[in-house]
């Protein structure tokens, strides 16, 4: 399998290339030159086969013909340690809970197999990998434990400053000697900036092998097409499909989408998609009215998706060939303010005895106003509610005991302004 660039002003590639180089050599990020469809006969027996089953079938097809099937499977068995249920909230509603890996995040399921990936890729190869990484949440997190004693691969991790909550830092600060946490005094948007400026340095790139660990990476994308594969057949095993299934994605940098929409392309059997943007309403401007207009992200209580200017639009485009009426017809978009995100928190909890985090609130909030008679709604619990302890308190009343360890931490914070250059010294000294 060859990978391109959205930009296309360079060559394809191979997947290791793709992998090992995170974004492209003109700026764009890679997608498959050609999307593999899954053959009909296997959803027929989908109800009854497990994620780490689905997901192997998935890689297999698209990862096959660069990798043997024996290494396929153990990075799927490595990286699936735990369950991905889906849970019935109503008759009609549905939560596909994807906080279950080791630091309660769905980004748990595409940083441990990209990790395994790249440290394939990189066994004897004699020179370390940099992966630098953006986080506005939890990303950090599971890249920080997903590569943690990763042989000869570094990771760099930035973030903004003030907005990440206790145990989000917690797990950047404590994992191990290859991880290095750096504080951004900036948004999230900046932190990708200079992300992306690391990559384009011909003088840093001389120095070390830089990859991404962000959704940029091609193979961090890919295996969350896994749990929407998944989503499906666990409805259809508990319930059938009726006239047909919504999934609602909570929406920042869009990873999420793409690889709903990838998986769609693949055959993925679902009716349509709906984007819940939080106050940073980028995406769902873009469905509505066809203008795609980045501006500086505002905070909110759902701090994840606070991206003003997600990076993988590109990629959703690609995929449509630039028809925004097909990507308009498939995928409709919603902006749920903080106000409706708590209020759907308590609702949810007092009349469903459900605790979302208040990003599956925003999901839950726009299926609300999307779905029809007789469909199925399936809404993405990203990350598992005691991460967002000030707003879940606020809107529900519950409170979780801390959950951040007291000791030293096992690295000193690094604080730096938005500037390129700042992260640039960093980088040339270690």
């Amino acid at each position: 399998m060859r990978f391109y660039s959205t930009n296309r002003q360079s060559a394809p590639v191979t997947l290791r290339e793709a992998v090992m180089t995170g974004l492209a050599a003109d700026g764009g990020l890679f997608l498959p030159e050609r999307i593999p469809v899954i053959p009909g006969a296997f959803f027929n027996n989908i109800s009854e086969m497990g994620i780490r089953d689905i997901a192997y079938v998935v890689a297999d097809l698209i990862l096959g013909e660069d990798m043997e099937s024996s290494v396929i499977k153990r990075i799927v068995n490595e990286t699936f340690t735990f369950e991905v249920p889906l849970v019935p909230l109503t008759s009609d509603r549905y939560v596909l809970e994807l906080f279950h890996g080791p630091t309660l995040a769905f980004k748990d399921v595409g940083a441990r197999f990209l990790a395994r990936v790249i440290g394939y890729y990189s066994a004897g190869t004699g020179r370390g990998v940099k992966v630098l990484v953006a986080t506005s949440g939890d990303s950090g997190g599971a890249v920080a434990n997903g590569f943690l004693g990763i042989p000869g691969v570094e990771v760099c991790v930035l973030y903004p400053h003030g907005l990440l909550t206790p145990l989000q830092r917690a797990q950047l600060y404590y994992p191990g000697s290859n991880i290095r946490a750096i504080e951004v005094l900036g948004s999230f948007d900046d932190c990708q900036r200079m992300v992306k400026q690391a990559f384009s340095d011909p003088v840093l790139r001389a120095v070390h092998t830089l990859t991404s660990a962000n959704s940029i990476n091609i193979c961090r994308l890919l295996p969350q097409t896994f749990y929407f594969f998944h989503a499906y057949a666990s409805l259809v095993h508990t319930d059938g499909v009726g006239s047909g299934v919504v999934m609602s994605i909570p929406s920042g940098n869009l990873g999420n989408l793409t690889a709903a929409l990838l998986a769609y392309r693949m055959g993925l059997p679902v009716k349509r998609f709906i984007v819940a943007n939080n106050a940073n309403s980028v995406t769902a401007d873009y469905l509505r009215d066809g203008v795609f207009a980045p501006r500086r992200a505002v905070r909110t209580v759902a701090a994840a998706m606070d991206v003003g200017n997600p990076s993988n639009i590109s990629r959703i485009t690609e995929l449509f060939d630039g028809d925004y009426s097909a990507l308009s017809e498939l995928v409709a978009g919603y902006s749920i303010s903080d106000s409706e995100i708590l209020e759907t928190m308590s609702e949810t909890y007092r009349d469903d005895g459900y605790l979302l985090d208040p990003h599956g609130a925003t999901a839950l909030a726009a299926l609300k106003r999307d779905i029809k008679p007789g469909e199925k709604g399936v809404v993405l619990e990203t990350a598992h509610p005691a991460k967002f302890p000030r707003p879940v308190a606020e809107a529900t009343g519950i409170t979780f005991a801390p959950a951040v360890r007291q000791e030293k931490p096992l690295r000193k914070e690094v604080r730096i302004s938005a500037s390129y250059d700042a992260l640039r010294k960093i980088l040339m000294q270690v």
